[in-house]
């Protein structure tokens, strides 16, 4: 899929593009992650951006989005009050708000993970301890990608960073596994980084996140602009 069809595709009002991926990311990657959220968001005008506020990859691509629109992106957490020094004044789901007794589907695809498959019997009961958390983790995955019914939309696309060497394991493989049940398109960095590596993006990212927040600062600030000296580059 080329960046172009990705945006004709998804960029609908309503739109839910999932985010999200492994908490550890080679050093070498770290700003790609960064540039995709930014590129995405300065290209689309009606993506909401889902991620799980994990640390790694979620928290990677979460600021690459909120330096551009953070009122498009949209956090799904285990729990209230879940790292709200990275997510600040984002919107913010918990699982605390969902009725999960009455989400069958949820409860179906989380059971699908079969080392937290009794957990997640103990977890829909009510009972909360160290061990159901682990169940409540792989359930907000789930939620991130089903959503809950009057509540959360589903996701339509997702987008993710995975471990190539040990592919579609753990808690992101959970996802990935949930969005092939429910026929949600996904595709990883083997796609999207080939979307930044196209056509010198990784320049155009730059102007336009230079446009755009010289643009936001003269909106706040236009007198300070408009008097500052800027220096005179010396002639080449």
């Amino acid at each position: 899929m080329t960046f172009d069809k990705f945006l004709k595709d998804y960029d609908h009002p309503g739109t839910i593009v999932l985010l999200e991926g492994k908490r550890t990311v080679q050093d070498q990657d770290c700003h790609k992650l960064q540039k995709l959220g930014q590129l995405i968001t300065l290209n689309s005008k009606h993506m909401i951006f889902r991620s799980g506020n994990a640390s790694g990859s979620d928290e990677l691509f979460i600021e690459g989005e909120k330096q551009v629109s953070s009122e498009r992106v949209q956090l799904v957490t285990t729990f209230k009050g879940h790292r709200t020094k990275q997510s600040g004044s984002l919107y913010t789901y918990s699982m605390e708000e969902c009725n999960i007794a009455g989400e069958e589907d949820v409860i179906y695809l989380s059971k699908q993970n079969k080392k937290t498959k009794n957990l997640i019997d103990q977890y829909v009961l009510g009972i909360r301890n160290p061990y159901t958390l682990k169940a409540a983790y792989i359930i907000r995955d789930t939620v991130k990608v089903t959503g809950v019914k009057d509540q959360l939309a589903p996701a339509n696309f997702a987008i993710f960073y995975d471990d190539l060497e040990n592919p579609e394991s753990g808690g992101t493989g959970h996802t990935m596994n949930g969005c092939r049940l429910k026929g949600i398109p996904y595709i990883n960095q083997n796609i999207w980084m080939e979307w930044l590596n196209s056509n010198n993006t990784n320049l155009e990212i730059e102007k336009k996140i230079f446009l755009f927040m010289y643009t936001k600062l003269n909106d706040k600030h236009p007198f300070v602009l408009s008097t500052a000296k800027f220096p005179i580059p010396p002639p080449h």
